[in-house]
Formats: structure tokens, C-alpha cells, sequence
């Protein structure tokens, strides 16, 4: 077994923070990866929900996207998508959502929308997709993020789905029904917000990893906790398991896409 990679690290960390029998939104990249390598291992009875409406998928390799065929296939059932949002989601019956960004500042609200000014963007986003509703109604988030100045951020460009807002307490008086970030999982460690104001710190610090290296990382001051944890390494399991869930899905995808209308054609 080789070492792991920062990725692996991330992705196991992660992986690790989901109980079994959760009910968790899912978003693409790798907090899917996260999601489903919990599946594969400690987490067998995850409940994994994908914004295309598929509930309870179990995909043998990672979606290309929420609209991925292989995520119908494999589900429980699928819904429509405003049944998604307004039956489990903005219904209660999300124990987790699963984010990835593209910005997050330090009270872990989060910018997938544009780079720069939104008029004359540097860059144009994705965009907003669920993760507005999914921050705001989830019980709790966790962000998947790689950490750099660049993504973590003093002040966002655009906000597009809200943490703690300017933190002490905001978003609790605000009346948002969802619990807020729970975690934010990067490549040196795990972030966590602050009991009492919010802001998030350094909770847990992947193996030669130093504080220095984590502030380093960040834009802006970073806090750390009074106790900093060491995340343990991978086991042999995990990133077995994850290196050939990544090795499927590379076969899966390399694959020619070859539509039903021209299979049959071809096969008369």
C-alpha cells in the first residue's frame, strides 16, 4: 500500500464523519466520493440523496454528474426534483449536506457563483444549484474545500449560500432551520466553528502537517482550538476501498458513450 495522498486524506476524513443510516445530500466531486466510501465501508445503510431526485442510490462508481444514469439505476426510487427540496429537505429529513464551494470565508459561508466582480466576473461559476437550500435546511453541513488564499477568503466575492452569516450568533437569530457547518474538510485538516462565535479554527490536523502549514492556507487570521486533534491515517481498508472505487469509475468513464438507439441498430 502507498502512502496516501492529501486527496485520500481528505476524502477518508470525511468519509469518517458520517454515521450509518444517515440521510445525507450529496454533491458532486468529492464530497460524493466521501459519501460513498462511507457507503463501501463503516456506513452501509447511508441514505445518499442526489439533487437530480434519486433517493437512497447506491452507485458502484462516482457519478459524472447529479444527472448521471448510473445514479437512477441504482436508486431506492426517484422523485422530482421540487419533491426533493420541499418533501425531505425543506421537510426536515436531512441529517447532512455535503458541500463543495469555490470560496469560503471565516463563518463558513460559502461562493460557487462568480470570481471576481459579479457584473464583470474574472471567472463565472456553476452557480447556486441546491446548495442555498441544502445550507439553509440540512441539520448540518460539512464543506469539502481545498485550502488555499485564493479559496479561503476574508471577505467572498459573491455569497451564495450562508454559514453563520457574520457569525455570533446570526444565523441562530435569524430563525435558518438548519444547524450550519459543522466541519470544513481541507487538505491539511478539519476546520470547526467556534462555540461562541462562530468563526471557524483549527480542530484536527492530517499526519506532518504543522499549524504554520494550516495558517499558511488560509486568508485570513486563523484561530486555532485550544486542543488541535491528529486525524489518524488511513487504514489499509479505506483506501483500498476508495482506490478502487476511483479505479472503476476511471474504466466506467473511459468507456465510448454509445446511446440505446444505436446499439440496436448496430446489433440488426
Amino acid at each position: 500500500m502507498t502512502s496516501a495522498t492529501r486527496d485520500e486524506w481528505m476524502t477518508v476524513a470525511a468519509a469518517r464523519m458520517l454515521p450509518d443510516r444517515c440521510v445525507c445530500f450529496v454533491g458532486i466531486g468529492l464530497p460524493s466520493a466521501a459519501c460513498n466510501l462511507a457507503r463501501l465501508t463503516h456506513a452501509p445503510d447511508i441514505v445518499l440523496i442526489y439533487e437530480s431526485g434519486t433517493i437512497g442510490t447506491r452507485p458502484d462508481v462516482l457519478p459524472l454528474s447529479i444527472g448521471d444514469g448510473e445514479l437512477a439505476e441504482t436508486a431506492a426510487f426517484v422523485v422530482p426534483l421540487p419533491e426533493v427540496f420541499a418533501h425531505y429537505l425543506q421537510g426536515g429529513r436531512v441529517d447532512v449536506g455535503f458541500l463543495g464551494a469555490a470560496q469560503v470565508d471565516r463563518f463558513g459561508n460559502l461562493n460557487s457563483t462568480v470570481i471576481g466582480p459579479y457584473a464583470s466576473p474574472a471567472a463565472r461559476l456553476p452557480g447556486a444549484g441546491g446548495a442555498p437550500e441544502i445550507a439553509a435546511h440540512a441539520r448540518q453541513t460539512f464543506v469539502m474545500l481545498k485550502a488555499t488564499q485564493r479559496s479561503f477568503v476574508e471577505r467572498l466575492d459573491f455569497r451564495t449560500s450562508a454559514g453563520f452569516g457574520t457569525g455570533f450568533g446570526e444565523r441562530a437569530r435569524s430563525g435558518t432551520r438548519g444547524g450550519g457547518p459543522r466541519a470544513v474538510i481541507t487538505d491539511f485538516g478539519l476546520l470547526a466553528p467556534h462555540p461562541d462565535t462562530d468563526e471557524l479554527q483549527l480542530h484536527a490536523l492530517f499526519a506532518d502537517v504543522t499549524v504554520d502549514e494550516a495558517r499558511a492556507a488560509v486568508g485570513w487570521p486563523l484561530a486555532v482550538g485550544d486542543t488541535v486533534e491528529q486525524v489518524a491515517p488511513p487504514t489499509a481498508r479505506e483506501l483500498d476501498t476508495l482506490r478502487a472505487l476511483q479505479a472503476r469509475t476511471r474504466e466506467a468513464h473511459a468507456q465510448p458513450v454509445v446511446l440505446p438507439s444505436l446499439a440496436r441498430s448496430r446489433s440488426r
